[in-house]
């Protein structure tokens, strides 16, 4: 987003609160209104849907090391449930635009990691240790004290990183892009459409709502963004009924057979705490710990980050408001996703398809939550959008995160290359905690070699430490004997 319109977003004197909702939200203060959160709420909503689809094929497409599968409908719920509950107390506690579900990638690591290894119930209880002790790091002060210890500079790079990997995402999940299989035997990794090129309507809807997209981003349309969603899953419904199409992916836009289905709570309460710590053993145990809260507590940092920048809302020494709630919301999101053997749930990035969309306060985050909430007993109304009609708001919300690069001073080396390698590695390793350890590693080194390590806060070298044993963790697991 470009300065002259974050100034018309914030205006400098703003306009007095309307109520005590207003005054609560701080809306007014923000330079933001009812309407531009709430449009921003169902932005945000629209573009992480799938994930009442995507979490239960994860975790229920997993078995235990018993043989066990969870079930796919009280995943369903386990999963809108959280995102409800979480999300409303984020935007409530938090008071920012911040959406919350159950993580991707972090379920990949229950799912195929932990549960193979031990009960559900097992897997389930160490995500709750995780969640807590991502609380306890909260509490102390360690959090906050390391997002604060972080360069201007390299912030903005993690925002940045962030715009393209996000953007990279919508590519890949209405795909525009596709990976190219092993059996090809080439080093390329990705290719244009499923073969090459662009074949079959699904990929048409995805460049029609993109160029839709940006077409009204670029005419300053109110409500872009979900403009676009909505009038894309209008004609992707049209296009279903009349043409022969084989799949459109995870979400089939179609009118549902029925509206309403009961939740089933089935899952909720079913974890045991040092379960795992029994069946895989001690050590092992706690580097399964160990990694999950590396993965959610950088991967959270730099959607908080990445966020709260592309909002307008960090202040004159780049820090997130109110953002020790905000670190402990988060955390208690971890906890209570594997209360309900939902996985570990954390802050979501297409959070930025509501900013997008002009939300700045925890209000959008009611009407999401709401949807979510909804979600519960019109699961098959509100999950009719897909995922082509829904990716073209993280490509345009991506080109608005990207123009924060022109912050990063490119001719100083030592901030430069570590902001390149944060950019860089954020979407060629589809991870925001690798771009995020890619860059504090230069750093840190970069400073070393130049004879500035002085000049770097204690708690970069200390995560820095844990980023090398986090990308080494297959040498040091088989040192330690764990493999």
């Amino acid at each position: 987003m470009s300065d002259t319109q974050k100034v018309a977003d914030r205006p400098s004197a703003a306009p007095p609160a309307v109520n005590g909702v207003d005054r609560f939200f701080k809306v007014s203060e923000r330079g933001s209104t009812f309407g531009r959160e709430i449009r921003g709420g169902f932005a945000t909503f629209f573009t992480m849907a799938y994930i009442l689809v995507l979490n239960p094929i994860i975790l229920g497409s997993a078995k235990d090391k018993f043989g066990h599968q969870l079930d796919t409908g009280q995943l369903v719920t386990a999963t809108a449930l959280v995102a409800c509950v979480m999300t409303v107390i984020m935007g409530v506690g938090g008071n920012l635009p911040l959406a919350i579900a159950a993580g991707l990638g972090l379920n990949a690591v229950v799912a195929f990691q932990l549960a193979p290894l031990m009960s559900w119930a097992d897997a389930m209880g160490l995500v709750v240790i995780e969640g807590v002790l991502i609380c306890v790091l909260v509490l102390t002060g360690l959090r906050e004290a390391i997002m604060n210890a972080i360069p201007q500079q390299l912030k903005q790079a993690i925002g940045v990183g962030i715009g393209l990997f996000i953007a990279f995402i919508g590519f890949v999940d209405a795909g525009f892009v596709s990976r190219i299989p092993d059996a090809a035997n080439t080093t390329v990794p990705v290719q244009l459409g499923a073969v090459g090129r662009l074949t079959g309507w699904p990929v048409l809807v995805f460049c029609l709502g993109v160029l839709l997209t940006i077409a009204l981003l670029a005419r300053k349309v109110k409500g872009a963004i979900l403009i676009s969603i909505v009038t894309m899953t209008v004609v992707a419904i049209v296009i279903n009924a009349v043409a022969d199409i084989k799949s459109w992916g995870l979400t089939t836009p179609k009118v549902p057979d029925k509206l309403v289905e009961s939740p089933d709570f089935g899952l909720v309460g079913h974890f045991s705490l040092f379960g795992g710590f029994e069946k895989a053993g001690v050590l092992t145990a706690v580097l399964l710990v160990f990694t999950l809260i590396l993965s959610d507590f950088f991967d959270a940092m730099g959607t908080i980050v990445g966020i709260s920048a592309e909002a307008g809302l960090l202040d004159e020494k780049g820090k997130v408001p109110g953002i020790g709630r905000v670190l402990f919301i988060d955390g208690a999101a971890a906890v209570a996703g594997g209360v309900a053997s939902g996985s570990s749930n954390t802050a979501y990035i297409e959070s930025a398809a509501g900013v997008g969309e002009g939300a700045r306060t925890g209000f959008a985050n009611l009407v999401t939550g709401g949807l979510f909430g909804l979600a519960l007993f019109l699961t098959p109304l509100l999950t009719i959008v897909p995922l082509q009609a829904a990716a073209p708001a993280l490509i345009a919300v991506g080109f608005l995160m990207m123009t924060h690069v022109k912050h990063i001073d490119w001719d100083k080396y030592e901030i430069a290359i570590p902001a390149f390698l944060t950019i860089a590695a954020m979407p060629f390793t589809y991870s925001i905690t690798d771009g995020i350890g890619a860059g504090f590693l230069s750093y840190v080194v970069i400073k070393a070699v130049l004879g500035k390590a002085k000049e770097v806060h204690w708690l970069l070298w200390g995560v820095s430490a844990l980023f090398l044993v986090y990308f080494a963790i297959d040498p040091v697991e088989q040192i330690l004997g764990v493999k």
